[in-house]
């Protein structure tokens, strides 16, 4: 399946929910206030991104609950049935924190210290308490390196660069 950068998937359909055509969607915790606040969102099928108007959010459990315009019985939703939900990239980005960023903005980006580059991020992954930079020294070796103002002070996006202040033994 093509990855289109200009979408970010922000849930999937995992089932349908009552009667009416509401989908079950299964999505990140934290979301939930930017999933509230969306009118239309797109849900990638048969190859294509087709545009859909929300009527409704609700939550009950771990899911969401979502009505959509023109989805009014179970046949209607089950053929979305595990397919995933989109919103423009533009639209998740203006919904981010200061200090949140997208994983896929930050793989790639030179990570430095003391004005000296000392490897790349390669992945972010998550701890539970923080999320974690897999930074890949000069000499290849793999670090965690948290994710916290203290360890992080800088991410400069616009020239692709993460400034870290160097503990001892952190990178090698």
């Amino acid at each position: 399946m093509m990855k289109n950068k200009d979408y970010i998937s922000i849930g999937k359909i995992l089932n349908f929910h009552g009667v009416q055509g509401e989908a079950k969607v299964g999505y990140s915790k934290n979301q939930a206030d930017f999933l509230k606040s969306l009118k239309s969102v797109f849900i990638y099928f048969e190859n294509e991104y087709k545009p859909f108007n929300i009527k409704s959010v609700k939550f009950n459990n771990k899911f969401a609950i979502i009505k959509f315009e023109g989805i009014n019985s179970i046949n209607d939703i089950l053929m979305y049935k595990n397919c995933l939900i989109y919103v423009p990239q533009s639209e998740f980005e203006e919904a981010l924190d200061d200090g949140e960023y997208l994983i896929d903005d930050l793989i790639g980006l030179d990570v430095y210290s003391n004005d000296k580059k000392i490897g790349v991020i390669v992945g972010v992954t998550s701890n539970g308490a923080n999320d974690l930079l897999s930074v890949k020294s000069l000499s290849k070796k793999i670090s965690l390196v948290p994710f916290v103002d203290a360890i992080v002070p800088e991410v400069d996006l616009k020239n692709k660069k993460v400034i870290i202040n160097e503990i001892q033994g952190l990178i090698e």
